[in-house]
């Protein structure tokens, strides 16, 4: 199925970015799995292609296309066997840059935001803390004005790009009385005095870094603050839909790599006899699989739509993150199965993929998280807006 609004345009920049990735990529996955860290150079290499500036302004460096070209970027990346590559391209362009650019001031966007996209820069966004995850409201982590600089104490976990990235968009409470409305976003180099960092030991995502990292009394100049004081809240919350939908995308795509990949193996294994693909429980176990995928894909393009037009889509990118992430992990779980005993190897990719694809009901909101989003929209009325969203968590 391809998006109706796709044009032969994208449709090159689609087959470019494939050969990107069977030339610059794909060769190196198996290698930054084991070693668990991404080469840095493909960040620059990919910084040149125009790959990490989409739907950035040409004057920080990016492209200015429309939303369709992160949507591909989004579906060919999740088809390198690796979640943990996929996430950290994603983090850097669609869950961490965006606060830069809709909210810093003009010398960070052109320091950072610029260094970017160009690649030479590896950011991550660190929200997540040991006691407060989705609920943000409750982070403990304080920024207290001293002067030209804010004294930060905390503690962030499961920070993608936490370990080897070059600077944080951090969540802190620069005024602890004011629940949501005293957090605010500061720009933290990672590499700043008094910040601990250790890697997580995970069961997937391996080529990726994701940390825990600690701040003791780390120096941050007041013009590292985005936006405003004590909007981080209404700024994280404007873009959860963005991450979100690039989270959804990312999860039918590997089901789709997944599903690509057993038939390639059942095309090829014989039991009994016969290619497992003539067996007739495999063939309506695949036949359901591509039209569970098909139907939600359809979905999740409208929700392209939406983001191509601005809309703030609370209620359909929630439904599109729920859908496929649950969706993945049984597609990936059923495409295993038709692997026997070679399922549970490391010789095969689908165990990667088993491994990789069950944290998607989990990151960028779980899915008991987006059940009660929409239950809020259809059984309590609520209407999601940016403010809206704000007070209702005041």
């Amino acid at each position: 199925m391809q998006a109706t609004q796709l044009t032969a345009e994208h449709q090159i920049f689609r087959e470019t970015l494939r050969l990107f990735i069977h030339k610059e990529i794909l060769p190196h996955i198996d290698r930054w799995e084991k070693e668990g860290q991404i080469d840095r150079t493909i960040w620059k290499k990919m910084g040149e292609m125009g790959f990490l500036g989409l739907n950035y302004p040409a004057e920080y460096g990016g492209l200015n296309v429309d939303f369709y070209y992160s949507m591909i970027l989004c579906e060919e990346l999740s088809h390198c066997y690796s979640g943990g590559f996929t996430i950290s391209a994603l983090v850097i362009q669609y869950m961490s840059a965006p606060y830069l650019f809709k909210h810093a001031s003009e010398t960070l966007k052109r320091q950072y935001l610029s260094g970017v996209i160009a690649g030479e820069l590896v950011s991550a966004v660190a929200i997540t803390e040991p006691g407060a995850g989705s609920d943000i409201q409750h982070i403990k982590t304080t920024a207290v004005r001293e002067g030209d600089y804010y004294l930060v104490n905390g503690s962030k976990t499961f920070i993608t790009n936490g370990y080897y990235g070059d600077f944080l968009i951090t969540a802190v409470k620069t005024d602890p009385s004011k629940k949501s409305k005293g957090i605010s976003l500061l720009l933290i180099d990672r590499h700043s005095h008094g910040i601990s960092a250790n890697k997580i030991n995970k069961m997937g995502w391996h080529a990726s870094d994701t940390a825990e990292l600690g701040f003791d009394q780390v120096k941050v100049p007041i013009t590292h603050l985005i936006g405003e004081e004590g909007a981080g809240f209404k700024y994280l919350m404007g873009g959860l839909q963005l991450e979100r939908l690039t989270a959804a995308i990312h999860s039918l795509s590997t089901a789709d790599s997944a599903l690509k990949y057993t038939l390639e193996y059942i095309d090829k294994r014989e039991a009994f006899g016969k290619k497992l693909r003539d067996f007739q429980t495999v063939r309506h176990r695949i036949a359901q699989m591509v039209a569970d995928l098909e139907t939600t894909r359809a979905f999740v393009y409208h929700c392209c739509d939406l983001q191509e037009r601005d809309e703030y889509a609370v209620q359909e990118c929630s439904i599109a993150k729920l859908q496929t992430s649950e969706l993945a992990i049984r597609v990936v779980n059923q495409c295993l199965q038709l692997f026997g005993g070679y399922g549970f190897t490391e010789d095969y990719k689908i165990a990667r993929l088993y491994r990789d694809i069950r944290v998607g009901t989990i990151i960028a909101g779980t899915s008991e998280i987006m059940l009660e989003i929409i239950a809020k929209t259809t059984i309590d009325k609520i209407t999601y807006t940016t403010r809206q969203q704000s007070n209702m968590n005041t």
